[in-house]
């Protein structure tokens, strides 16, 4: 089960990341460009929300039980001196779960915007912070743990 969940969690990251690309240039030509928030502009922003909580559950699968790094890294004393198991106990998830948040908010303000700028403007802004967040939190190797791009 673990490898199956690690599968999905490392492919289907691929799927937020373009989504959430898709998502922000979409949002910062439209309230640049002062066009309509279109079907083609909701269903983007649903896409690239839907995806951050997919991809939170099947992270959260992993972090409570099947996940050598999850819960199980922090309860090796002096786990906050080991950077792989800090980066995944808690900095990894603790930053994604926000990130999720602030896609789900974006979301919610865009709804609520009462015109196609605003709507456009509220969503480049939480869906770019969003974004930001998660690429800065997949292990790349960078400033962080290395993990395969591509699990097979």
């Amino acid at each position: 089960m673990y490898q199956v969940l690690l599968f999905l969690h490392s492919w289907l990251r691929w799927f937020v990341v373009g989504a959430g690309l898709l998502a922000v240039v979409r949002a910062y030509m439209g309230w640049t460009g002062r066009r309509p928030f279109t079907k083609s502009d909701n269903g983007i922003s649903a896409a690239f929300s839907g995806f951050m909580w997919l991809q939170v559950i099947v992270g959260l699968g992993l972090y409570f039980g099947l996940s050598p790094y999850g819960l199980k890294a922090m309860k090796v004393a002096g786990a906050m001196k080991d950077p792989t198991a800090r980066f995944f106990g808690m900095e990894h998830i603790a930053v994604m779960i926000l990130a999720a948040i602030l896609a789900q908010v974006g979301r919610i303000a865009l709804k609520n915007a009462s015109t196609d700028t605003l709507k456009h403007k509220k969503a480049f802004t939480y869906f770019a912070i969003a974004l930001v967040l998660v690429l800065l939190m997949i292990p790349w190797g960078l400033w962080n743990p290395y993990r395969p791009l591509f699990r097979p």
